[in-house]
């Protein structure tokens, strides 16, 4: 059996690591911050240790640059790379996928299926166009991009953006460094039901939902379907 690590994030990454378990595959998962693991240890603990008592999955936690990932593929002595990471995660990807061609590691890349746009939505290529196309307009923005594109949109009102992030410090820290009052902070782990999202849109009064194409396992759907039944633009 070759020796697998998986590089999650994702739903697709955790669900992987599910089959692979129940299928008795030992393999690593490698996640970026303690909030990852966490999530990840939720599963792993329930998860049932192999034919000899040893654990199924392992969890290794930390960032790591191109050279970290190369030379820890190389001295653990990894022959397959999974690289399931979120989407939009562009430079983590490069990233992987460089480092497993360096350390000579098969790389194999776990991707969700994009979406559907619906009639009527405003589709930019990145958030900072985005961010232009929402300065020239009025209303409370719902932003559902994540702590990592906040900055983009700091030159907003801050009183105008509701920012949905994960409940950790960086998270509340990006809220912060955007001038975002702290009553406008929303602090969540997702996916979002329907009836979540139609509740923070009338609660805040949202006249713009910001999000991108999170797939599926993103809550997508739900936020597209939001936004219309409430009457708020999607962008």
């Amino acid at each position: 059996m070759k020796k697998i690590v998986i590089f999650a994030g994702t739903t697709e990454g955790r669900r992987l690591s599910e089959i692979l378990a129940d299928a008795g595959i030992a393999h690593t998962v490698c996640v970026a911050t303690e909030y990852g693991e966490i999530v990840m240890r939720e599963q792993t603990d329930a998860e049932a240790a192999g034919t000899k008592g040893q654990p199924l999955v392992s969890l290794h936690r930390g960032r790591m640059d191109r050279q970290q990932m190369e030379e820890f593929l190389r001295n653990e002595g990894y022959e397959i790379v999974v690289d399931a990471t979120h989407p939009y995660a562009v430079d983590a990807t490069r990233n992987i996928r460089a480092a497993a061609v360096q350390a000579g590691v098969e790389y194999r890349r776990l991707l969700r299926a994009q979406s559907p746009l619906p009639p009527g939505c405003a589709v930019f290529e990145t958030a900072a166009q985005a961010a232009e196309y929402l300065a020239g307009t009025e209303g409370n923005i719902l932003l559902a991009t994540g702590a990592k594109e906040l900055a983009v949109f700091a030159g907003l009102e801050p009183a105008r953006l509701y920012p949905r992030v994960l409940p950790t410090p960086e998270g509340i820290a990006a809220c912060e460094a955007a001038n975002v009052p702290h009553r406008n902070i929303i602090a969540m782990q997702g996916p979002f039901s329907l009836a979540l999202n139609k509740a923070l849109i009338t609660q805040f009064q949202i006249r713009y939902l910001v999000t991108k194409d999170g797939g599926a396992a993103g809550g997508f759907a739900e936020k597209v379907q939001a936004a219309a039944d409430t009457g708020a633009q999607l962008v």
